[in-house]
């Protein structure tokens, strides 16, 4: 059957990605999750947190930015737009090493790689919040970066992506997108394969859903029928991993698939499920805290509880999650490089402070569906006629987004669409 968009066409099918990837991607669980953490322990004073380890735990390994900004002078609404970058690395920790076979067995096995790269953007007043997932091979420049040793390492013109974190950590990470970007970037954290291991278990699974033949992939081990499943733990992290098993196989359909995921984690996390369960919520908290390694300026915590109380009423609307745009690299069809002038839209939007509008496919590659809401509901974000890449379309304050740039937000549902070929 030929694979078709959300709405009926047929679409060209992308080869960049289809081969091995040499590296297992790790796809953590947001910000949101530590967002939505905080913002419940609020109520309980600074000393509450001491009290039970969570500062010294969570400022052990900050990692420290050029743009950090200056401590907190009280507890509220941090003010003005907030921007950090979340990234995932594959990192095989020794009681998960065995879990991953080769890549955890190699002569690689002590290296990372930044495999998932989020930037999040939370705009002032109006508070809406923007989640871009750039591709890990994804070509482009890297700054130089200061190394553990505390040399520098060189610019370089064009490197992927997911080498960043082998250059400098987690600030080399935090550099290469805020030069992608032009946007000032003074918060990050990091995560690991275990780190979304325990926080997944921590609030119970995420409810996902599954079309088309169901998933089937031999290099993640799944085998699993369309409909819904609840997942957690390993299979969660299977789950975000998995990439021939979903669209085309290519990179680019397995960031969809991950979005999916994060759309309906947001929602488990502000459901009733969690928020009137005190025991989940003070595992979640308590998890989420210890399993993140945080820049210095997250490290304090009520930092942490400014940035969650300044997201914590955002609607379901207002968040979205969006896929860097790109075009196949010349040199070498299993690379992408930047779509630079329909980036630029969105950079100028978020800078600007206007509302988004969606106008592409919900993602990419075929690798998700947006669910259709019952007969006569509205959809909760209609996409809009076609629009050009060149100029962007701005309606009563709004910027209509390219078509290059896919995404939806967390009103909509979609599911993402099995590859039984996997």
């Amino acid at each position: 059957m030929t694979p078709r968009s959300a709405r009926g066409r047929p679409l060209p099918v992308a080869r960049h990605g289809l081969l091995r990837s040499p590296n297992p991607l790790l796809q953590m669980l947001t910000v949101f999750g530590v967002i939505v953490a905080v913002v419940v322990v609020s109520g309980v004073s600074v000393a509450g947190y001491a009290a039970v380890g969570l500062v010294s735990d969570f400022a052990e390994n900050a990692v420290e930015l050029e743009d950090a900004p200056a401590e907190p002078p009280s507890l509220g609404p941090i003010e003005g737009p907030i921007t950090m970058v979340v990234t995932g690395t594959d990192e095989c920790e020794d009681e998960i090493a065995g879990l991953f076979g080769g890549r955890c067995t190699g002569s690689d096995a002590g290296g990372q790689l930044n495999d998932v790269n989020l930037l999040v953007h939370i705009s002032d007043a109006p508070r809406r919040v923007t989640v871009v997932s750039f591709p890990r091979d994804l070509m482009l420049p890297i700054p130089s970066c200061t190394q553990e040793d505390g040399t520098q390492t060189a610019a370089m013109r064009k490197q992927p992506l997911n080498s960043a974190y082998s250059y400098g950590g987690l600030g080399c990470v935090v550099n290469t997108l805020s030069s992608l970007s032009g946007l000032s970037v003074p918060y990050a954290a990091k995560v690991s394969f275990g780190n979304v291991i325990s926080i997944t278990d921590a609030i119970g699974g995420v409810e996902v859903c599954i079309a088309g033949g169901g998933i089937r992939d031999r290099h993640t081990g799944i085998d699993w029928p369309a409909g819904m499943r609840t997942v957690s733990g390993y299979d969660a992290l299977q789950f975000l991993r998995t990439r021939h098993g979903v669209g085309d196989g290519s990179d680019l359909g397995r960031i969809s698939n991950q979005q999916q995921y994060m759309s309906r984690l947001v929602r488990k996390l502000v459901s009733d499920e969690v928020l009137s369960d005190v025991g989940t919520l003070g595992a979640l908290a308590g998890t989420a805290v210890k399993n993140v390694t945080p820049s210095d300026s997250l490290a304090n915590p009520l930092r942490l509880v400014q940035i969650a109380l300044a997201a914590k009423d955002v609607p379901f609307e207002d968040i979205t999650f969006l896929q860097y745009p790109t075009y196949d690299d010349p040199a070498d069809g299993n690379k992408v490089v930047p779509d630079y002038a329909a980036a630029e839209q969105l950079w100028a939007a978020l800078i600007a402070n206007q509302p988004l509008q969606l106008s592409g496919e919900a993602g990419k590659n075929d690798a998700v569906v947006v669910v259709e809401p019952p007969a006569g509901e509205a959809p909760a974000d209609p996409a809009v006629g076609e629009t050009p890449t060149e100029t962007p379309a701005v309606v009563d304050g709004t910027v209509v987004l390219p078509q290059s740039i896919t995404g939806s937000t967390a009103a909509q549902e979609t599911c993402s669409v099995g590859n039984v070929r996997g």
